[in-house]
């Protein structure tokens, strides 16, 4: 696909899914322009439900449709998705083990404007908490559409983080998206480059750089839950050292799985994310990314650090 913008390819993809499956049905959080929900809310307006800023009375219903044979795609930003709500996706939607469908949109820091209380830095830890919750985060638009027509099939539920703002192309349109499964980007014999998100863009960026002083083999780590340890220690082999990146923090992210499931690998981690601090605003989504370091260079800096650690 063309389509660069992982909101805009979200919502035509639960466009497509709700004419293939009549039970689909939409809930959204006054923000339906910004998670792009509004696209099914103009197809299905009976299958669209604006529950207004009450993301809490929105699982709770979204939980009432589920037992009622339904399967809800509810809608926020990232940071109140995970977090106005956390007790209903918890006591209700977990414990039962409802199939609800959870989409953090403008997730990490790229609601760049609207500073800390609108950038979710934590959702992925807060999800990967819950008992039997899927998570997922895409790397491009291909990767958010494949992912999103995944969801729909498994058991119990599942939550999805999308970025606001447009990201390059880098993964293959037509190739299936399995749930738990990472994906070799590039190969390499030095480093293992572990990236989930964006992330994954700046890791590529990271790795063509660094050809011929360093040969980089980077991972694209999509689903943070489940985690399949066997195949997460197989990109890993024979590689001297890992890094991990990610646009979250690194308490209970991409470089806490990396470590728990790398543990009896004995070999030196690096990691690229924010250290336990909240987002700030800014006046686009670069600015917030080089300050906080998740930028191509500061992947370079880490893979440089660990490769001369493991040598």
């Amino acid at each position: 696909m063309s389509e660069t913008n992982c909101r805009t390819a979200y919502g035509k993809t639960l466009v497509e899914l709700g004419r293939e499956n009549k039970n689909i049905v939409a809930l959204e959080a006054d923000l339906g322009k910004s998670t792009m929900s509004s696209l099914f809310e103009a197809e299905f307006p009976e299958r669209h439900f604006e529950m207004g800023i009450a993301e809490a009375n929105m699982a709770s219903t979204a939980a009432g449709l589920a037992l009622a044979g339904k399967i809800p795609f509810i809608h926020s930003f990232a940071v109140f998705a995970a977090g106005r709500d956390y007790d209903q996706l918890r006591q209700t939607i977990g414990i039962g083990g409802l199939k609800v469908r959870v989409c953090g949109s403008s997730a990490g820091l790229s609601d760049f404007s609207d500073g800390s209380t609108h950038q979710s830095v934590e959702d992925i830890a807060l999800m990967r908490a819950i008992p039997g919750m899927t998570v997922i985060c895409p790397a491009d638009a291909n990767e958010t559409v494949a992912a999103v027509k995944a969801m729909v099939d498994i058991d119990g539920p599942a939550y999805i983080r999308i970025c606001r703002n447009p990201i390059e192309l880098i993964t293959d349109e037509n190739k299936p998206f399995e749930i738990g499964k990472s994906y070799v980007m590039k190969d390499g014999t030095d480093i293992a480059l572990f990236a989930t998100g964006l992330m994954v863009t700046k890791a590529l960026e990271a790795a063509k750089a660094l050809e011929g002083e360093i040969s980089v083999r980077v991972i694209n780590v999509p689903t943070l839950k489940p985690v399949c340890r066997e195949s997460m220690i197989e990109a890993a082999k024979g590689c001297r050292g890992v890094v991990t990146a990610e646009e979250h923090s690194l308490v209970g992210g991409l470089g806490s799985i990396v470590s728990m499931m790398l543990s009896e690998e004995c070999k030196p981690i690096g990691y690229v994310g924010i250290h336990d601090q909240y987002g700030c605003s800014a006046h686009n989504y670069d600015e917030l990314l080089v300050h906080y370091g998740l930028t191509t260079e500061k992947v370079i800096e880490k893979v440089r650090e660990i490769s001369k650690i493991a040598k």
